[in-house]
């Protein structure tokens, strides 16, 4: 079964830190850009960060910038979005995406342009 999933979320307190995990199952993720992207109660999913295939280039959104940081490691055919300094706001389910493209856009896709989707894993930031 060709799928994605995440894990490591959990509750946090403010100022914490969560590693959250996408694993793929089924296919490798090495021809694959990666993004994160997450969903608030009431709100639309943003994105959140994206990775290339290669790992060389990487992008965040300003809200999450200087404290998220994603990285891949081929061999665990995983990527994985570290979370630091974390606050209330980032309370959300994250999910992540994988997309094959020959080369890497600038912009987050449509939701239907990516090949999989994760089931999302939840972060919520309390104290």
């Amino acid at each position: 079964q060709l799928q994605l999933v995440e894990s490591g979320g959990g509750l946090v307190q403010p100022g914490g830190s969560l590693r959250l995990s996408c694993v793929a199952s089924g296919f490798t993720l090495d021809y694959y850009r990666i993004d994160w992207f997450r969903q608030a109660p009431g709100k639309e999913r943003e994105g959140v960060s994206r990775i290339s295939s290669t790992g060389r280039s990487t992008n965040y959104a300003d809200s999450v910038k200087g404290r998220f940081t994603i990285s891949r490691d081929s061999a665990k055919n995983t990527v994985y979005l570290q979370m630091n300094s974390l606050k209330p706001e980032d309370t959300a389910v994250y999910y992540c995406a994988a997309i094959r493209r020959s080369w890497y856009s600038s912009r987050w896709y449509e939701p239907t342009e990516y090949d999989y989707w994760g089931q999302g894993t939840q972060v919520t930031v309390s104290s």
